[in-house]
């Protein structure tokens, strides 16, 4: 499987190939999304020591901080380098994580109504086909308990048009090449290999997200702009560096379901539950 391009491709294994991905969400804007996705997790996840697997979970961020915490989690990646930077960061917790392998979203190496919850924080967007995705989605239902949640994220499809205006990649044609077709069909290519162009993915729109989950069986809880909008200031690592962060979390959390809005956010989260959640 190391070697297999057919779960991500090899352009997306080459992307992660150097260790890209592991400080990602502690620098930058990563910092917001890391932030805001752990708030969005904390209000909607079961009370430990309720099982969670994490699919596609990366060097293992978000498992090590949930197994912290006294959830029993499981872990899979396609990238064996994440899998090894997720065990060595679980070999350090006091409670580690439950299990770490490389695996794939759309075959789960899990029994039947076995989960509480299922993280699919990177699966959706690095499967450019809909059949694929719903493919992740409906394992993800399979391996739930009934009354059990997921937690599908996807990139919006404005995000490239959005970063390009902040960073000045619009001055490259080669990048407005890229945003052009992510609005066109939401299909990401980065023929180019610039690394801050990102590699093959699939951008959501937001109503799309909503689709593939109903589509997959799945009761449509609420969709979720993680960021809002401030990912896009030019001065953002100063501002959250400071007491000001909390006015970004407020604004981010103020505009999170207006439908309006939605997009603006680089990451959506979308929650679904196996069965309907009744008041």
């Amino acid at each position: 499987m190391a070697n297999d391009p057919g779960i991500l491709g090899e352009e997306a294994q080459r992307h992660y190939r150097d260790g890209i991905e592991l400080s990602r969400l502690q620098r930058g804007s990563g910092s917001l999304e890391f932030a805001r996705t752990r708030e969005l997790l904390t209000r909607h996840l079961p009370q430990p020591p309720a099982v969670v697997l994490d699919i596609g979970g990366g060097p293992g961020a978000y498992a090590c901080w949930l197994a912290e915490l006294g959830y029993t989690v499981h872990l899979i990646d396609p990238v064996p380098l994440h899998v090894e930077q997720a065990s060595e960061a679980s070999r350090q917790l006091a409670r580690p994580v439950a299990s770490v392998a490389v695996g794939d979203a759309r075959d789960l190496p899990y029994g039947d109504s076995s989960a509480d919850a299922v993280l699919l924080l990177g699966p959706l967007y690095h499967l450019v086909e809909r059949d694929d995705r719903l493919k992740a989605l409906r394992e993800a239902f399979r391996v739930l308990r009934p009354n059990g949640q997921v937690f599908a994220v996807g990139i919006s499809r404005f995000a490239s048009t959005l970063d390009g205006l902040k960073s000045g990649y619009v001055d490259d044609p080669e990048f407005v090449r890229i945003y052009e077709q992510d609005l066109l069909n939401g299909q990401h290519r980065n023929p180019t290999n610039h690394p801050h162009y990102f590699t093959t993915a699939f951008f959501h729109h937001p109503a799309e997200l909503k689709e593939e989950l109903v589509a997959s069986g799945f009761a449509h809880h609420g969709t979720f702009g993680i960021e809002g909008p401030a990912w896009m200031l030019q001065d953002f690592s100063e501002r959250w560096d400071s007491p000001r962060r909390e006015r970004l979390l407020a604004i981010a959390r103020a505009l999170e379901q207006e439908p309006t809005l939605l997009g603006v956010s680089a990451h959506l989260l979308a929650v679904g539950a196996k069965r309907p959640i009744t008041s």
